[in-house]
């Protein structure tokens, strides 16, 4: 089993940059692919960014590309979003999620992902 503990998430001015952590509890860093999404309120869930933890994919959004960066640390067992040059509507709830086996980590939709965190808030104004 798998826990996702996500922080950082908090209200920032437009324009402003928050850096977003997902701690993984496997000390052995097990799972193949973490990923981030959000969601606002009436919105469908959306894939801001992924990776795969043996690096062999990496994969960032065409709405926040240029702007997200998704990187890990594994001595940590953590994955980190890092946003900048944020907007408004980027105002969503943020969360990590974690999937393992063989599957292409780019290939796997919300439902492949068995482990999920509690969600973090990110609030934008202008």
């Amino acid at each position: 089993q798998v826990e996702l503990v996500e922080s950082g998430g908090g209200s920032v001015q437009a324009g402003g940059s928050l850096r977003l952590s997902c701690a993984a509890s496997e000390s052995s860093y097990s799972t193949t692919c973490m990923a981030w999404y959000r969601q606002a309120p009436g919105k469908e869930r959306e894939g801001v960014a992924r990776l795969d933890t043996r690096g062999y994919d990496i994969y960032v959004a065409d709405s926040v590309k240029g702007r997200f960066t998704i990187f890990q640390d594994t001595d940590k067992n953590t994955v980190y979003l890092q946003m900048n040059t944020l907007k408004v509507e980027d105002t969503a709830m943020y969360y990590c999620c974690a999937a393992d086996g063989s599957v292409l980590c780019r290939s796997r939709g919300p439902t492949d992902f068995p482990y999920w965190g509690q969600g973090t808030q990110v609030t934008v104004s202008s």
